[in-house]
């Protein structure tokens, strides 16, 4: 790293600053005009965030590969092919005309949120580290443009309309991106590796930093400071309408007051962290904004005062002078805060400013897409407006405690060995040290050696197949509570609850939304807790849903909050997935772990079935007399029936209780199989991590997303025939199916069984395509109910020969990189990798739950139909097989020579090694 700033250093940034500046401005271009599109649609709060919040999306994905590829070519070129793309996308928003049409525009004109992250690499590579903070300060003082937009869109708008807006910003983009191309140029880290001949790292490697907690944390405040600035930046002038009652130029202008201070001035945040520290500026930053927060979030109230001498009453609201104020404190303070966490990149990370810049930044601006999408929510769901600044109060709370603890844990660190001589109270000094001895017991295993056969089959065999079998019915019993909403949301209407069509699919969309984020982090759970505990735990944690569900749905009059957080608490259920499948592994053999973790991912997935099945008939019967409830009388085919719609939850209660006492005193742990996350994560650095995400939601990610859309796309494509009963029939398949064939992949090879479902699955595609093209001649439900049928077996076929893929590519790839330890470190090694590589996968793969749904629906919104969903998945398909191929089943593929080597060399691999 230099020592001095390049002379054309200042150049360089100015130019950078001006078009990160541009780019700002278009990208949170709907601020304004989406207020006029929202009229125009007749959209509701919740459409409304999401549009707002779309480009934001985009802007926030794009963050991390935008950086690595400035690393790799240079922010001169990345920078200007940024500014392009996005004018091209912003031009045609002015074209579009339904909502869907400017959903997709709003994706492309989100390009532009990403240009921070080329900013960040290319400025700091002219500046000397002891000046990185200003510099960055000032380049993000682009944020401005949220501000620009504000004063100048509204009179644009009023004048000329909305397309005209986009018109003249994408020819503002167009036009900074040549003078940018002619102004600057090439970075002298880019120019001395061009010299010297040197090829730029693999992208790979770029990623190796993102196994540190300390960077998450970092996006967590950035997440606040700048995902919090974007999202209000975008509500506010929505907010000033809706609260206050101003017209869209005065909105326009008071909401500058907080964008303008948020930008501007993170130029002199850069510039105090340099002075005083990036750490100190975040202190102050938290600290005001959780005070800001609690003001704003307060909203109006009357208060009545019984006392001694009569009653009183008052009144407290903000008004707008005060919020305008308190605002731009905020805003001020956010802008500090921003500079604060960019400070600490390049000094911690100088040679992957790209990669970590691209992350921090992309986890800031899903706030913005995100926060915008909440707020609509918050205010559907509370009739609150201050309900935004409520949630932005819990979020920076949060950072606060998480920067002061960890802090505090580093502290300690430093003066550890002098704190660790202390006794607990001062009374005991001097007083003779307590001896401890290690507490031995049979629940964890300090001896495992599955790859052992004479181990295997006298000590091993029997262990990990009691472990496995216990294991089973917790997560059947999870799936079953990840899934329940899917029959309870059918049933409230019949028992009184009055919600719309959005209401409902949020809360039957939920628990998958949270079972796959709690899969990323349940994913990494066995290695730290152990096994036993981790499973005991998860399993108890279902008892909350399922009590939960069962008391709420008694009365009609329950909040409609409370039913969507005990829709998010049911993605216990989805998460527990991760760390059974993680834990299981490490129990067993590489020639025997297709098939057995086959066994518990298949009948666990019949949890999917078994409550699709069973709930519609325990909700019929008084299974717990008085201490279930009393049932609602709801109309049916022979008049009122009582329906205990509480026993879909109540049902769970028992057996979840037996799973966990099970789990706890009849599983174990494996000494050997504890790692850290950062030991673990480093599986983020691994290609084949991401090729296996792509390719397990391939097909579990079908799997689970057919099982939520089935019932309602087979109930609205054939109205006359009851095809809810039959809906249980497609998981009971897939769970079946992916059960019963984990044998074929131990013996013929799990990419080469996964490259074949792939091709049934396109079979499957074709055949449902088929029969929908002719669903009003006789018979085509059961011709469609069969397509389907096969699909469901496909994907617990793939399901099963996927994940014994993983141990294989594992155990191939640690021999090539660390060839110079022994084998049973490279076994370890492989095991805690193929862990957390199983686990992952299966996070990723479980939003399927949730997209292949809304696929679904947005193809019927934008075409009329599904056949543009199912075309799409065909196209998915096409390139899951042509990835198996090339990677892993072709000749020379990683897996060609294993998956044909002869049965006596595969079934011995620690001979071989």
């Amino acid at each position: 790293m230099q020592t001095t700033a390049n002379p054309k250093a200042g150049q360089i940034l100015g130019m950078s600053t001006i078009a990160f500046t541009v780019c700002f401005a278009a990208w949170t271009i709907f601020a304004i005009i989406g207020i006029s599109i929202r009229q125009e649609l007749g959209l509701n709060e919740t459409q409304f965030g999401l549009l707002v919040g779309t480009p934001i999306l985009t802007g926030s994905l794009i963050r991390v590969a935008l950086g690595i590829w400035t690393d790799r070519y240079g922010g001169r070129l990345i920078f200007t092919a940024t500014m392009l793309a996005s004018a091209a996308a912003t031009f045609l928003l002015s074209y579009a005309q339904t909502y869907p049409q400017m959903l997709l525009a709003a994706l492309g004109v989100g390009i532009a949120g990403g240009s921070f992250a080329v900013g960040v690499a290319y400025v700091s590579r002219w500046y000397p580290p002891e000046r990185q903070g200003t510099a960055l300060g000032i380049f993000g003082a682009g944020n401005v443009g949220a501000a620009v937009t504000k004063f100048l869109a509204p009179f644009v708008l009023v004048a000329f309309g909305w397309e005209t807006v986009a018109q003249v910003w994408a020819a503002g983009l167009a036009l900074m991106a040549v003078v940018f191309w002619l102004t600057t140029e090439d970075d002298p880290v880019l120019v001395e590796r061009r010299r010297l001949g040197i090829k730029p790292k693999s992208a790979w490697l770029e990623l190796e930093p993102l196994k540190n907690v300390q960077i998450w944390r970092f996006a967590l405040y950035y997440f606040f400071v700048f995902g919090a600035f974007v999202a209000l930046s975008l509500w506010l002038p929505q907010y000033l309408i809706g609260v206050y009652g101003l017209n869209i130029k005065t909105a326009g202008m008071i909401a500058a007051f907080f964008s303008v201070p948020a930008s501007l001035f993170r130029a002199y945040g850069g510039h105090l962290s340099d002075t005083y520290g990036a750490r100190r500026v975040l202190y102050w930053t938290f600290l005001v904004s959780i005070a800001a927060t609690f003001l704003l979030s307060y909203p109006p109230t009357d208060y009545i005062v019984h006392g001694a001498n009569g009653t009183a009453s008052f009144h407290i609201e903000m008004g707008l002078v005060g919020f305008t104020v308190i605002v731009f404190m905020l805003g001020f303070f956010m802008a500090l805060g921003k500079a604060a966490v960019y400070k600490h990149i390049p000094v911690y990370y100088p040679d992957h400013v790209g990669s970590v810049g691209g992350l921090v930044g992309m986890i800031g601006g899903l706030g913005g897409f995100v926060l915008p999408i909440l707020f609509g929510l918050l205010l559907d769901l509370t009739g609150l407006w201050t309900s935004c600044f409520m949630a932005l109060f819990v979020l920076v709370s949060c950072s606060l405690i998480w920067m002061h603890v960890s802090i505090r844990q580093m502290e300690r660190g430093v003066t550890g060995d002098a704190l660790a001589k202390l006794p607990p109270f001062p009374e005991m000094q001097g007083m003779p040290k307590p001896v401890l001895a290690p507490r031995s017991g049979k629940t964890v295993i300090t001896d495992w050696r599955p790859e052992d056969t004479t181990f295997w089959q006298q000590t091993g065999r029997a262990i990990a197949r009691r472990n496995l079998w216990l294991s089973i019915p917790a997560l059947l019993l999870s799936f079953a509570i990840w899934q329940v909403w899917s029959v309870v949301v059918a049933k409230l209407p019949l028992v009184g609850f009055a919600f719309t069509t959005d209401q409902l699919f949020w809360l039957a969309a939920l628990p998958g939304i949270s079972g796959a984020v709690l899969r990323v982090f349940y994913s990494f759970m066995v290695p730290i807790f152990g096994g036993r505990l981790w499973t005991t735990l998860t399993t108890w944690s279902l008892i909350i849903p399922a009590i939960g569900i069962g008391y709420a749905v008694q009365n009609p009059d329950t909040p409609y909050v409370v039913l969507l957080i005990l829709a998010l608490l049911c993605g216990f259920g989805g998460g527990n997935f991760a760390s059974s499948m993680a834990n299981i592994s490490f129990f067993y053999p590489k020639a025997e772990k297709g098939n057995a973790l086959a066994l518990n991912a298949g009948l666990g997935n019949l949890g999917v079935s078994v409550v699709q099945f069973v709930v519609p008939l325990a909700i019929t019967v008084g299974l717990f007399g008085w201490l279930g409830g009393d049932p609602a009388m709801v109309d049916g085919s022979t008049g009122p029936a009582p329906l205990w719609l509480q026993n879909a939850g109540f049902f769970f209660v028992p057996f979840i209780t037996l799973s966990a006492f099970a789990s706890w005193f009849g599983m174990n742990d494996i000494a050997s199989a504890k790692a850290s996350f950062a030991e673990q994560a480093v599986i983020f650095e691994r290609r084949h991590n991401w090729i296996m995400c792509w390719l397990y939601t391939g097909t579990f990610g079908s799997f689970i997303g057919y099982s939520a859309g089935f019932p309602l796309l087979a109930n609205m494509l054939f109205p006359d025939v009851n095809a809810l009963q039959f809906a249980f029939l497609g998981p009971l398949v897939g769970a079946l199916s992916r059960s019963g064939s984990g044998w074929l992949a131990d013996k013929y090879g799990g990419a080469r069984v996964t490259f074949w479902v792939f091709i049934l699955m396109m079979a499957g595609v074709t055949a449902v395509l088929w029969f929908i093209s002719i669903k009003d001649q006789p018979g085509a439900f059961w011709g469609f109910l069969s397509a389907f049928l096969l699909l469901f077996f496909a994907t617990g076929v793939g399901n099963a020969s996927t994940f014994q893929m993983i141990p294989a590519i594992s155990a191939k790839e640690i021999d090539r990189l660390m060839p110079e330890v022994d084998a049973e470190t490279r076994r370890r090694q492989a095991e805690k990798e193929a862990a957390a590589i199983t686990g992952f996968t299966s996070a990723i793969a479980a939003f399927g739950a949730f997209f292949i749904p809304k696929g679904f629906g947005t193809s019927i919104a934008v075409t009329g139909g599904v056949e543009a969903a199912l075309w799409s998945f065909m196209a998915f398909y096409v390139s899951c097989l042509a990835i198996t191929w090339a990677v892993y089943t072709r000749k020379n593929g990683l897996l060609y020579d294993i998956e044909r080597a002869k049965p006596n060399v595969s079934a011995h691999p620690a001979a071989a090694e």
